[in-house]
């Protein structure tokens, strides 16, 4: 495929496999990530900005680099977000509640806000919001990270509506339990929280699927370049879970 994609939190883990699987795809790839070591890491092809996703000037600013280098930009895939603490609603300080929300909810409010006039110029485009099971279902001890998700669902199908008269694109994909270290963070905070081990809230997570697994950052990777191609020119406004069929988002395991 062709195109200008911009990815954020695109420098590592779930975002990484995103850029690189839109680069095998022939896309032009931008990332922005607030990490500046992994960043450095990218292949020197790539173009790469570090920026704090939850800070507008900094976002404004992204968007003009864009703007003046590519002109537009044919994808947005709104991917940067943090876990969030791991505790009981009534133990979570309201400064955490805060930069959960700024960071996943704020921060693809923020990106569609200055790519949807880019895109409304040239009459094209596709945004994809990288939501989360939680966002569908919510998980205990999470209050945050849910709450956070669940409004980027919102978030996705009100731009379909908005944008959709542009001929521009909106779709959540909201993976399961991905492998990798943010998710070993979650396991390892929920087991000192449930008082069990990380093997066992592994086990748990993994057994609320009915294909008893984890997913991969490849498998949502493949997913964005799916919703960005021409394969998925009229799907909108849709919340497509890459999750191994979850069918009990809170097993007792």
């Amino acid at each position: 495929m062709s195109g200008r994609v911009l990815i954020t939190a695109g420098a590592s883990g779930v975002g990484r496999a995103m850029a690189e699987a839109f680069d095998a795809a022939g896309a032009q790839v931008w990332v922005a990530d607030v990490d500046h070591q992994a960043l450095s890491d990218c292949p020197d092809h790539w173009r790469r900005s570090e920026v704090n996703i939850a800070d507008e000037a900094a976002v404004a600013a992204l968007f003009g680099e864009i703007e003046a280098e590519w002109v537009g930009v044919d994808t947005l895939c709104a991917n940067a977000g943090i876990a969030g603490p791991t505790a009981l609603v009534e133990d979570v300080a309201l400064e955490d509640w805060r930069l959960c929300l700024a960071v996943n909810l704020e921060g693809a409010f923020l990106c569609a806000k200055y790519a949807s006039p880019l895109m409304k110029r040239q009459g094209s485009g596709a945004v994809v919001i990288t939501s989360s099971t939680a966002g569908q279902y919510g998980y205990p001890n999470r209050a945050p990270y849910a709450a956070a998700k669940w409004g980027m669902i919102g978030l996705a199908k009100t731009l379909a509506m908005e944008l959709g008269p542009h001929g521009i694109r909106c779709n959540a994909i909201c993976p399961g339990a991905v492998e990798g270290p943010r998710m070993e963070g979650v396991l390892h905070r929920e087991a000192q929280a449930k008082g069990m081990t990380r093997d066992e809230v592994y086990a748990g997570y993994a057994s609320g699927t009915s294909m008893g697994r984890f997913v991969e950052g490849r498998d949502i990777a493949n997913m964005a370049v799916f919703l960005a191609s021409d394969a998925a020119r009229l799907v909108s406004g849709q919340v497509i879970a890459v999750d191994g069929h979850t069918v009990n988002p809170d097993p007792k395991v």
